[in-house]
């Protein structure tokens, strides 16, 4: 997680917070197990005492349980390596999956979540008057009132998140708190889709709930927003409403289910009129040409005066004409300009009105002329499928001389696109470097960072599972590989790679004591078979709250947990089963690569294998050990004392496997 802290940009926020947080929770778990746990070891325990009761006997038959499917376990282990060809093929044809399920899981940023409040934006037709605009307010209101869950509501008329239009307006929802809202139709999600049944029976304006945009200051709403650009710079406005409607009109259509909800407050047909100030005639009339734009503005539009203190508080004052004065265009008639000579003229002998139709605001986006079209992904898809179809539709449709760029959240998506391969390199590669230098060697943390990428397959199949099988058909938005899911996949480097370290670790330590390769593979898999899975076990009822989280960001965690929990599982069933093998295929290549050496078969039974232990009449590789250790003969007969022995400490779990006696003269 160190350099993944270090990424640049937006992504790089979210991956900094979770790799510090990881990176000192584990430097102090790690300083904890060096210290403080020995210690409190050394005052806590005490000499094992066998359990009487009740309580020893669910002991012991859990011990029992576990031992027979340890046993089970070490033959299974022992079966594949004699089908090792087949098991590196199904190895290998896991590595392809895992390629193959990165591009078939659905892509994101930042899941939507339930923030507790929904936005509902309403569109009157062109040239209404405020007036307008506020009465259909009032029926939104109404049937914002009827909806349960919701708990207030603030609207304003006239206003829009491109700038101030009398046909536009807003609506700010708050709902209740989660606590309140249990079911998944009292969710933002199922809300916004019933309000919005019910406001397509408003025939005055155009009105749909969205919900808030998942990062604040990425976006005025969920979804994405697409800017279609004009970029010759010579074609008229006409032609960029044209092109935006038929791309709005194909993104709603059939043809591509994963779109939903594209819309445009944009608008090219505003009625308009054109002052023309007749600058003849005013200097024939000697007015001052400024005088009469200044009219203009103080009264029909606005004019400072001054600021002025009354009660410890102070006021701006603004001049301006009664309502009643500026209602109607012919109202410019009753105006008067003083001449240089006195004279009172009237101001609409100075100019000329001309009625036009044109854009309200004309927008620009990177110095081109440009219309923001919005959206969100259809259900049951992920913002990523929604931004690939809204770019085949623009390659489909566009005329020659339009281009399109992405914005808010879904320019972040779309850059952060190439970072999730990055960082997983780099995790990956700082961790490999690091084992290197603790092995001394390439080759076992080879092995051991094999594994990874199985569990990266496991989280990717859990979110693939969830997405399209358990929340087909629901209100929730899928979960995607989005950025907490990329999280994951870096934690499940160290979380899958510790699994293998236990079994590589052990293994090695058996072949320096005279083990031969696959025996040491199989018995180090059957050791550290209850340790991998009481760590498994553990990690993932720690993550389980995750997986089934509920209330305020519920959906990240989802991502999350379900990418961390699948890939946990499936990697370490996976590695328990594949990890011996790999130990095996990778060494024997090692001795004939580099040392020159062909693999020799043991010439004597080796009972730390299963297969030996049974087959020479023990019922368990502990019992054969045992009995080899105090120099008995075994079923064949063959007398287990060697000319030459040596002396050393070793792990208690290597004393389990293999104990080896002091120097002892020959017989």
């Amino acid at each position: 997680f160190i350099p993944v802290s270090f990424f640049p940009g937006t992504t790089g926020v979210i991956y900094k917070q979770f790799a510090l947080t990881i990176a000192f929770a584990v430097a102090c778990s790690t300083f904890n197990a060096l210290t403080f746990s020995p210690s409190i070891s050394g005052l806590l325990l005490r000499p094992k005492q066998e359990a009487t009761g009740p309580l020893g006997w669910i002991f012991d038959t859990f011990n029992q349980s576990f031992g027979w499917i340890q046993d089970k376990y070490g033959k299974l282990v022992s079966f594949l390596t004699r089908i090792n060809i087949i098991v590196m093929g199904i190895f290998i044809a896991g590595l392809v999956a895992t390629v193959w399920m990165y591009g078939l899981v659905p892509s994101g940023f930042v899941p939507e979540e339930d923030q507790g409040y929904f936005i509902v934006i309403y569109q009157a037709p062109d040239g209404v008057s405020l007036n307008y605009s506020a009465d259909a307010a009032a029926k939104i209101q109404k049937e914002i009132e009827k909806i349960d869950e919701i708990k207030s509501s603030f609207g304003i008329a006239g206003f829009g998140f491109d700038g101030l239009n009398p046909s536009q307006g807003v609506f700010f929802v708050l709902l209740k708190p989660w606590e309140e809202r249990i079911l998944p139709q009292q969710s933002v999600y199922g809300i916004t889709r019933r309000l919005n049944g019910a406001l397509q029976g408003i025939k005055e304006v155009r009105a749909f709930a969205v919900n808030a945009p998942p990062v604040p200051g990425l976006g005025s709403t969920g979804g994405f927003e697409f800017q279609l650009q004009e970029r010759t710079g010579s074609l008229p406005i006409q032609a960029l409403l044209e092109n935006g409607y038929r791309l709005i009109g194909a993104a709603n259509s059939p043809e591509y289910p994963s779109l939903q909800r594209v819309y445009s407050q944009f608008s090219a047909n505003k009625p308009q009129k054109q002052i023309e100030v007749l600058r003849d005639r005013a200097k024939a009339l000697n007015v001052n040409v400024n005088d009469i734009f200044s009219t203009l503005q103080i009264y029909f539009g606005s004019s400072y005066v001054n600021d002025f203190v009354f009660g410890q508080r102070q006021y701006r004052v603004y001049v301006q004409a009664e309502p009643e004065f500026r209602s109607k265009p012919d109202d410019i008639n009753q105006l008067y300009v003083r001449s240089v000579d006195g004279e009172m003229i009237p101001l609409g002998s100075l100019v000329r009105i001309k009625d036009f139709v044109g854009p309200e605001i004309i927008t620009h986006y990177n110095i081109f002329r440009s219309m923001k079209i919005q959206g969100g992904p259809g259900p049951g898809y992920s913002t990523g499928q929604a931004i690939a179809a809204m770019e085949k539709a623009s390659e489909e449709l566009l005329d020659p001389g339009f281009g399109y760029a992405w914005q808010g959240s879904a320019l972040e998506e779309k850059s952060s696109g190439g970072a999730a391969p990055i960082i997983f390199g780099l995790g990956f590669v700082m961790v490999f470097l690091v084992l290197s230098a603790q092995y001394e060697s390439y080759i076992d943390p080879l092995i051991i960072m094999l594994s990874v990428p199985l569990a990266v397959l496991g989280a990717l199949v859990a979110i693939w599972f969830r997405s399209n099988i358990l929340m087909a058909g629901s209100v929730w938005p899928v979960v995607t590989n989005d950025v907490y899911a990329q999280v994951a996949l870096v934690m499940l480097i160290g979380l899958a790679s510790k699994n293998s370290i236990l079994i590589v670790e052990f293994a090695n330590q058996l072949r320096d004591k005279g083990a031969n390769i696959t025996k040491a593979a199989v018995t180090a898999a059957e050791q550290r078979f209850r340790p991998i899975q009481m760590t498994a076990i553990s990690s993932l009822i720690g993550f389980t709250p995750l997986v089934i989280a509920t209330g305020a960001g519920s959906s990240s965690r989802w991502s999350l947990g379900t990418a961390i929990f699948g890939g946990m599982l499936f990697g370490t069933i996976l590695s328990l089963l594949i990890t011996p093998n790999l130990y095996i295929a990778v060494k024997n290549l090692e001795e004939w690569l580099l040392k020159g050496e062909k693999r020799e078969k043991s010439d004597r039974s080796d009972l730390s294998n299963y297969d030996d232990a049974h087959s020479n009449g023990y019922e368990s590789v502990d019992d054969g050990i045992k009995d080899r250790h105090n120099g008995h003969t075994v079923g064949n007969g063959t007398s287990e004392h060697q000319a030459d022995y040596t002396t050393e400490t070793v792990d208690s779990d290597i004393d389990e496997a293999v104990r080896e006696e002091p120097q002892q003269p020959k017989s």
